[in-house]
């Protein structure tokens, strides 16, 4: 039962014809303006793996926010060898790769309690081989590592998250960066798990930046205040058996959203192992999350999603 749960999920989030499902409806938010990199291909909806970089940035909203992020991005292994490498059993992540040509679109991920962007590698390397840079950052005060550690800052978490977007975009368009040509801004989602899915849902207020076109809340809740702004498909995922942050709560958050949506139950999972490949529930959630992003980051058209 749980996989023909996870197969409706799916279909519905990919809006396939196969499946019944309405077709696409409306007209995609106008980009703002952004910077002009060189000509360079976007990345396709075909379902390619490539070979997966990192390196490291830290940058710094106010003295006492210092937010360090790791950029995941689709590499090239050698100089003579750009073409996408076959989809393994686990990724292969590389310091300081050379980015692979291309221009691909932009993930913000943020990660929950006692998390960092290295506990989250995984999953976050996954959607970088898929075709995304993926900015991964450790929020000041509730990082694994954070000295003092401070529950409650999350609450100044989507502002965080916010400035870290903008200096992405900045970064994108420094001719001097090695990742200049290589992003695409135009249209961007944030994912979050937990607290960070509390965090990606304090990102869709009133006056958020229109190239935040799509949002992906894992095991999370809502954020205070509202949704508003410019519209976005936004995708929830939450297990069944879920203690830590009760389903109840997914649900509350879904709700809210006045946009396209979608809720996925994640049967028989709890409320973080299924973010890792070893435990039950990982793959359906990094399909469905994959896909998701390759609709609605990659697709011209825009996507309807509506439903449990």
């Amino acid at each position: 039962m749980g996989r023909a749960v996870i197969a409706v999920a799916l279909c519905a989030v990919l809006g396939l014809a196969s499946c019944d499902s309405p077709p696409p409806t409306g007209t995609p938010p106008a980009p703002s303006a952004t910077p002009s990199p060189p000509p360079a291909a976007t990345a396709s909806l075909a379902p390619a793996r490539y070979p997966v970089g990192t390196r490291e940035v830290t940058w710094a909203r106010s003295r006492d926010r210092p937010l360090r992020t790791v950029l995941f991005f689709p590499a090239v292994t050698t100089a003579d060898n750009p073409d996408p490498a076959p989809a393994p059993a686990w990724i292969t992540v590389r310091r300081d790769a050379r980015p692979r040509p291309g221009r691909f679109p932009l993930v913000l991920f943020s990660h929950g309690l006692h998390g960092s962007p290295e506990g989250n590698t995984p999953a976050v390397a996954s959607w970088a081989a898929a075709g995304f840079v993926v900015a991964a950052p450790a929020y000041p005060y509730t990082n694994r590592k954070a000295d003092p550690y401070v529950r409650t800052d999350m609450v100044n978490q989507p502002a965080d998250a916010a400035y870290l977007l903008r200096k992405v975009i900045a970064l994108a368009g420094t001719r001097s960066d090695p990742l200049y040509g290589h992003i695409n801004t135009s249209r961007i989602a944030a994912v979050g798990h937990s607290a960070g899915g509390f965090t990606t849902t304090g990102l869709f207020r009133p006056g958020h930046d229109r190239r935040l076109v799509a949002g992906v809340v894992i095991a999370g809740w809502m954020a205070p205040g509202r949704f508003g702004g410019p519209p976005a498909r936004l995708l929830f995922l939450h297990a069944d058996n879920d203690k830590v942050i009760p389903i109840a709560d997914g649900r509350a958050a879904y709700a809210e959203a006045p946009w396209p949506k979608r809720f996925v139950v994640l049967p028989g999972a709890t409320h973080a192992a299924f973010m890792r490949p070893d435990k039950p529930g990982y793959a359906a959630m990094d399909r469905t999350v994959t896909a998701f992003l390759r609709r609605t980051l990659n697709s011209p058209s825009p996507l309807t999603l509506t439903g449990r």
